[in-house]
């Protein structure tokens, strides 16, 4: 979900080409969710093995993964801590709309209406900690980093783009934003052509950069209002104020200074009462948990590791399994390569 300030963003498109040699850390979870919504057969049945464990997960992770490396693209990934207290109301109704989904996509299903079934079974996608596990195994074994955060991985992401560890932080949520990301990339797990829901046509799903100082400077404003925008609209840890979206809410902080006289604005006029208190939301975006990370490495691809996880246990195509294992392995040698000519300058 994340907060939605798209139409504040300035979008500049960008290509792998352009991102060739960069360190990118990839929101674990987002990137997940959106193979296990994706990836699915045509009456919204999701990717699964032979004994009926669902596979979309480590199918979209395994070959997105391969083309990001193919691309001279250094990616790791960042995977959820612990949630916030106040982020408890968000994760229940997210159960609740998942349970809703399931009913609508049965109906559908008995219909015939498969459009529609598809269409409610990716709001379906759950994440367990064994889908958790096999993503992480499947990193390992491709050599690939990933970070388990303390709490949110956007805030862990955004923290370590400040720090220069990384060039970007990519998601799909503008969250990372809030959290001061100096870069947030888009759609680079999401790259393709994708069918426009309920119409016969199809566009093309191309990634995206977004620069924080664009954004500041577009709207004329400092990176605590751009959080306050954010708890106005909604996040993912308070509900927004009913019949305010991102423009209404730029205009309210162009008018006040002060958050608390906002608050009492937002409340008397709107008839907004705040579930969540928005002065811990907006401390939770300028000062999230974190982990200190002093340096980021690269492993060896383990071809053992990879087959025994993707073909053994989850049935697999073997052939094509080893074809991107092999091209992996030929990036791998020409980085190696590189590194020790490198040396000698």
């Amino acid at each position: 979900m994340g907060v939605d300030i798209g139409d504040l963003a300035i979008k500049n498109p960008v290509d792998f080409s352009s991102l060739y040699g960069k360190n990118i850390s990839i929101d674990a979870f987002n990137s997940i969710y959106q193979f296990l919504a994706s990836i699915r057969q045509p009456d919204g049945t999701p990717l699964q093995d032979f004994s009926g464990n669902i596979t979309s997960h480590l199918s979209g992770l395994f070959y997105r993964t391969s083309k990001f490396l193919e691309s001279g693209i250094k990616p790791i990934y960042v995977f959820d801590g612990k949630p916030p207290e106040f982020k408890k109301d968000t994760i229940k109704e997210r159960i609740k709309n998942k349970k809703e989904a399931e009913e609508k996509w049965k109906k559908a299903l008995e219909d015939e209406r498969y459009e529609d079934a598809k269409k409610y079974a990716q709001a379906t996608s759950r994440l367990t900690s064994e889908m958790v596990e096999e993503c992480k195994t499947l990193l390992d074994g491709m050599g690939v980093p990933y970070i388990q955060a303390k709490s949110e991985g956007e805030a862990q992401s955004a923290i370590m783009a400040k720090k220069g560890m990384v060039y970007a932080s990519a998601s799909q949520d503008y969250d990372s934003l809030l959290f001061g990301a100096p870069l947030l990339l888009r759609n680079l797990s999401l790259t393709g052509r994708r069918k426009v829901p309920g119409k016969d046509k199809y566009i093309l799903v191309e990634p995206e950069q977004i620069s924080l100082s664009e954004v500041l400077e577009k709207n004329k404003i400092t990176l605590e209002k751009l959080i306050w925008i954010g708890v106005l609209c909604g996040t993912d840890f308070n509900k927004g104020v009913r019949r305010v979206g991102p423009k209404t809410a730029l205009k309210l902080v162009l008018e006040f200074d002060d958050f608390s006289r906002l608050k009492k604005h937002a409340e008397e006029k709107y008839s907004h009462s705040f579930e969540t208190d928005p002065e811990k939301v907006i401390d939770f975006f300028k000062n999230p948990p974190y982990l200190e990370v002093n340096k980021i490495n690269f492993g060896k691809i383990n071809e053992n590791s990879i087959k025994h996880l993707l073909c053994e246990k989850h049935d697999f195509s073997e052939d094509r399994v080893e074809r991107t294992i092999s091209n992996l392995l030929k990036i791998s040698d020409e980085i190696s390569g590189q590194s020790k000519l490198d040396s000698w300058f």
